[in-house]
């Protein structure tokens, strides 16, 4: 705890032939970060045919699933699913080496590829023949108020036939101009629809390179017309006929792709996800370095896997290889990659750490303070009993339904689980129960209208006690981050850092907590310490920034004094929370005694406003809680002692959801 996994320098040298099952035990065992080989004499690998084949077929396979996915029945999805999501089948395929996937691949393709492309082309098909009849159709439907035969609408020899449409302000300007340019010879049938004139042009097919430039100045669209004989009333029905028997083709194209989809789906993942690991595997191709017989592979393994990957190696390569796995040198420790190694109950808050970034070598891993720090905040902002009890069962469903993938969604729910806890035990402390409404009840039930629940301080009525709650705790929290640093800063070497960037503020805290004692007898000492850290602080800001830092000295001083008020933010959004909660409350308070006749409507109304009031304050307040939380440890705390810039751990790592790798021997 407090100190990342401890890492080991892997390298090895085995013959080439060992390659592919190698790099495929190290990807399933996911255990190792692979890095770039530092050498001259050798070349550098690079993908195989195969390699590039399994890339290519990872394209060709993601189309088919995004395909097959639109028609496969069982889809996931809703409230139900997104609480407790179903774990997928896997199904084991025995690995044999790439060129025998690539070909078990290509077997799967002639049978599967062919039947969805079939389908794929047939529904595409049907689907522009649908477009093409939809258009057809809108063009007859604004056509419909001609009652002439559809063929006198279309061009034929010495005489021009255009139908279109042009905007109502334009077509008295068009009109005009047509008809001086043209002489006089040219018709227009027309019809007024709203903000559009539908109209039929005729003139000499002569006259066309006079007609079209004054057509196309007033963005006259000209129709496509459809084909058919009859008017255009009688021709929609035709339309309308042949697009229901387009769509029931359709229909029909539809369920032979949901009958391929539940015999197939299944397997285009499994051959997808097979194929993109060894897509996945070909990237690590190019840091390895080889001659004719042998390769060379270098990386970082966690202390605790180190005997487990010895015994893998050796195994996969029948013990003809020369392994080494050995704690860094002091001048790799630099690039050593960082695992955060914690506490399994302070885990899952690994993830607000990663967020901002992993430790340095010389660093702690600070998540065991966040783990009680962040819900402790998160708990004094939204401070509302029942609040607390909401996001806590749902916080308790999420948990229980996402465990099993240790994923995204259990991790965030887990830390709302634990600041669901402080939420109701401050919601307690302070007597919130929905705001005030656990009072007004009460009051209602005892007929005294002072009652309330106990609590150690009002947010609404004692604003000022609150604050300086909230100030203590921004003190301690600040304390114990310059306290932190000054013991890393100590024990790392750094002598003077920690005496003149740390010790200050230690000494000027202790002071200030001091005076706020207003203990007579403790303010000689107070001042002392006070005194003492701020001479400190000069001391190491001119060391520090020489002929600056007389703007230094007033802009870091002044930066600490914003850092601590910044806590202030822990009474301000307790202090929402609660006003939220109450004037929610007022409002239904004043419609509850409403009634029509003998009918209480105020009380159903009253219950809407209540309930749904109530969920918006705590989704709002929830929110502004997770964020504000978020900003005192990444800017206020972090800052004190934290830099978060080491290397995460990347390892070399296969993705399994619906495929489970065994290897020909035996290893997993």
């Amino acid at each position: 705890m407090f100190r990342p996994a401890e890492m080991l320098k892997v390298d090895l040298i085995t013959l080439e032939r060992y390659k592919d099952k190698l790099l495929t035990y190290l990807h399933e065992a996911g255990v190792v970060e692979i890095r770039e080989v530092d050498v001259k004499i050798a070349q550098r690998d690079a993908p195989n045919e195969f390699y590039r084949k399994a890339a290519s077929y990872a394209i060709t396979i993601s189309r088919m699933a995004d395909f097959l996915r639109n028609y496969f029945p069982e889809k996931s999805g809703g409230l139900k699913e997104f609480i407790s999501p179903k774990e997928p089948e896997k199904k084991e395929y025995h690995y044999r080496g790439i060129e025998e996937l690539i070909r078990d691949t290509e077997r799967f393709l002639e049978e599967v590829e062919p039947r969805i492309k079939a389908v794929e082309s047939k529904m595409s098909s049907i689907n522009s023949e649908i477009e093409e009849i939809k258009a057809d159709i809108k063009t007859l439907e604004m056509l419909s108020s001609f009652n002439i035969d559809i063929s006198y609408l279309k061009h034929s020899g010495t005489v021009m036939v255009l139908a279109g449409t042009v905007e109502k302000t334009k077509f008295p300007v068009l009109k005009e101009e047509l008809s001086s340019a043209l002489e006089g010879r040219v018709a227009l049938v027309y019809r007024e629809l709203k903000d559009t004139v539908v109209l039929a042009v005729v003139f000499l097919s002569e006259d066309y390179d006079k007609a079209n430039p004054i057509l196309a100045k007033h963005s006259f669209e000209r129709f496509e017309i459809p084909e058919g004989e009859g008017t255009p009333s009688q021709l929609l029905k035709d339309y309308q006929a042949m697009l229901s028997e387009k769509l029931n083709e359709l229909e029909n194209v539809k369920r032979e792709a949901s009958e391929i989809a539940r015999k197939y789906y299944r397997d285009v993942l499994f051959y997808l996800e097979l194929v993109e690991n060894e897509r996945d595997k070909a990237g690590a191709l190019n840091l390895l370095a080889r001659t004719n017989m042998t390769f060379a592979l270098t990386g970082w393994v966690p202390e605790e896997d180190a005997k487990r990957v010895e015994e893998g190696i050796k195994k996969v390569t029948e013990g003809k290889v020369y392994l080494s796995i050995r704690k860094p040198r002091a001048e790799e420790l630099e690039e050593a990659p960082v695992k955060l190694k914690n506490p399994r109950w302070a885990r899952p808050f690994e993830m607000i750490t990663e967020m901002y970034g992993v430790p340095k070598h010389d660093e702690i891993d600070p998540t065991p303070i966040v783990a009680f720090t962040y819900s402790f905040f998160f708990g004094f902002m939204l401070t509302d009993f029942f609040y607390g009890l909401i996001v806590g069962i749902i916080a308790a469903l999420l948990v229980k339904g996402h465990k099993k993938f240790n994923d995204g969604t259990y991790k965030f729910a887990y830390t709302l689980l634990w600041s669901s806890v402080f939420t109701m035990l401050m919601g307690a402390l302070f007597g919130s129960y929905f705001g005030n409404a656990g009072d007004i009840l009460l009051q209602y039930i005892t007929g005294n209208p002072n009652a309330h629940f106990p609590r150690i301080a009002d947010p609404l009525g004692q604003p000022m006690i609150v604050l300086m709650m909230a100030l203590a705790i921004g003190l301690a929290h600040l304390f114990m981050g310059y306290t932190t640093g000054f013991i890393l800063k100590w024990k790392n070497g750094d002598v003077k850092g920690a005496v003149f960037e740390q010790l200050p503020w230690m000494l000027i805290i202790i002071a200030i907590v001091l005076l706020a004692t207003r203990n007579a007898s403790l303010a000689m000492p107070a001042k002392a310490l006070f005194g003492v850290g701020l001479v400190l602080f000069v001391i190491g800001e001119i060391a520090s920034n020489g002929g600056l830092a007389a703007l230094m000295l007033i802009s870091d001083f002044f930066g600490f004094v914003g850092n601590w008020l910044s806590y202030a933010r822990l009474m301000a959004l307790a202090l929402a929370t609660s006003g939220i909660a109450m004037v929610i409350n007022l409002l239904a308070k004043m419609v509850w005694g409403i009634k029509i006749s003998v009918v209480p409507i105020g009380v159903v109304v009253g219950l809407i406003i209540f309930l749904g009031g109530q969920l918006f304050s705590i989704a709002i307040n929830a929110l502004g809680a997770f964020v504000h939380s978020l900003r005192l440890h990444y800017v206020e705390f972090f800052g004190t002692f934290y830099s978060g810039d080491g290397k995460p751990f990347e390892p070399f790592r296969a993705r399994r959801v619906f495929s489970k790798l065994k290897l020909e021997s035996g290893t997993e």
